[in-house]
């Protein structure tokens, strides 16, 4: 269990499972730039989290719901959080708002079982589920939070912990990843990365030059 003072954004654990420099710049540099995508994404986030309290046929949806964990170490805002009921209550349902469409990786999943996590500590429930809705699909993703996303949510939590009690921001590791990235150009992954390499090269060249004059 964390104390509240440890608390760290519940967003870095999406950003940390993207690219932990992604992650430290962010969060430990508190660089932040926008780009087209980014710029869409706030915009999203903003017309979902009024925080009104809207309802529809068996269902109260709630917006912007403070979370928080001690088992985690994360606080942060749920985007919406659906009330479905049944018999004489009702259960809880996160759902996320993303700009663009499903991943490869799960960082989506994680940062929104990160949040089921918060509620069922909150509300000394179970959640089984919840969705992803991305907005260039216009579609869901449900997501079941079962054991194997749980933990992979609890090390990346861990992680985001760890990385910020370092204190370090991590080097690059240049991909695909990085072309969508807004902190491309504060990152420089290609250009940190060759220097890295080049600073290798060297070192292992100067050692040679050291045995062969031995």
């Amino acid at each position: 269990m964390y104390t509240e003072s440890d608390f760290v954004a519940l967003s870095a654990l999406q950003h940390f499972v993207y690219c932990p420099r992604q992650c430290a710049l962010i969060h430990l540099e508190q660089i932040w730039s926008e780009n087209g995508y980014t710029a869409e994404g706030r915009e999203m986030h903003e017309r979902v989290d009024d925080g009104k309290t809207s309802y529809r046929s068996g269902v109260r949806v709630t917006r912007s719901a403070a979370l928080r964990s001690a088992l985690l170490g994360v606080s942060g805002v749920a985007d919406v959080v659906e009330w479905h009921k049944q018999d004489n209550h009702e259960e809880p349902f996160p759902v996320e708002y993303k700009r663009g469409k499903p991943k490869k990786h799960d960082a989506d999943k994680i940062q929104l079982c990160a949040q089921a996590i918060c509620l069922e500590e909150m509300l000394d429930i179970q959640i089984p589920a919840g969705a992803l809705f991305y907005g260039q699909t216009k579609h869901r993703l449900d997501v079941d939070f079962d054991h194997a996303l749980r933990e992979s949510t609890s090390l990346a939590a861990k992680g985001v912990h760890d990385l910020f009690q370092n204190g370090v921001t991590p080097p690059p590791d240049p991909g695909p990843k990085c072309k969508l990235c807004s902190l491309k150009e504060e990152c420089l992954p290609e250009v940190i990365a060759q220097g890295k390499s080049a600073k290798v090269y060297l070192q292992k060249l100067l050692q040679t030059l050291s045995e062969e004059e031995m």
